[in-house]
């Protein structure tokens, strides 16, 4: 579902990315891992076509990001490390809004099924500007799901949630995991053990280590991290 070939970004001479390539099959959820300015975001930022590539190619639901952008757009949600919202908005009609522009059919019925997915009920009354950090990112994940994604795309997913927001998105992401494609970058090798079935972990823009969890705990994770990034 999505095919990472061979894919680097060079900036002023560079690599953020050097010649990275990996796969991810559907009802995999990937945990993408490393060191800030590893080069995480840039290459969630290229399989969502924010940003070109400076060489190597991405396939998304066998979709090229240079020959149909449009068609990789259209299947994938993506959730950004820093979260676009419209503050101004209200919940509901903010979800209404993404539904339509995403072309979903009943797009009201499908906002308020998001609401409920994501636990926002309680909220659906505010303007997205009065919500907490935690109810931002739970409005950001619904935007993301809204149209019913095959590929789900998150960057620090769990960002600013306490601990019972942290239990019931962990939820969400692995239920959605069952027929999606997901890969979430994060620093808490916790969330990687409570969701992912596997780790990739970059440093320097490269690929230094990329397998399943088989049950490797958090601290046993953590120690491999250091082992390969420092």
């Amino acid at each position: 579902m999505i095919e990472i070939k061979d894919v680097s970004k060079v900036y002023d001479g560079q690599y953020a990315l050097d010649h990275v390539s990996f796969s991810i099959a559907k009802g995999e959820i990937v945990g993408l891992l490393g060191p800030n300015g590893a080069g995480k975001s840039t290459l969630m930022k290229i399989i969502t076509c924010y940003i070109p590539p400076t060489e190597g190619d991405v396939t998304v639901c066998g979709h090229s990001i240079y020959d149909d952008s449009i068609a990789v757009r259209r299947c994938i949600g993506y959730l950004p490390e820093l979260n676009p919202l419209y503050p101004e908005m209200y919940v509901r009609e903010y979800l209404r809004f993404m539904a339509g522009v995403s072309g979903v059919k009943n797009a009201n019925e499908r906002a308020d099924e998001m609401i409920e997915l994501t636990g926002l009920t309680p909220e659906v009354g505010k303007r997205i500007g009065q919500l907490s950090k935690g109810y931002r990112q739970r409005v950001g994940l619904a935007q993301a799901l809204v149209h019913d994604p095959e590929v789900l795309i998150l960057d620090e997913p769990t960002t600013g949630l306490d601990p019972n927001q942290l239990e019931f998105i962990r939820n969400v992401i692995r239920n959605a995991g069952r027929d999606k494609v997901v890969l979430l970058s994060t620093h808490i090798m916790q969330e990687v053990e409570a969701m992912c079935s596997r780790a990739i972990i970059i440093s320097h823009g490269k690929i230094v280590s990329d397998g399943t969890l088989d049950n490797l705990s958090a601290s046993q994770l953590t120690e491999r991290f250091h082992q390969l990034t420092e």
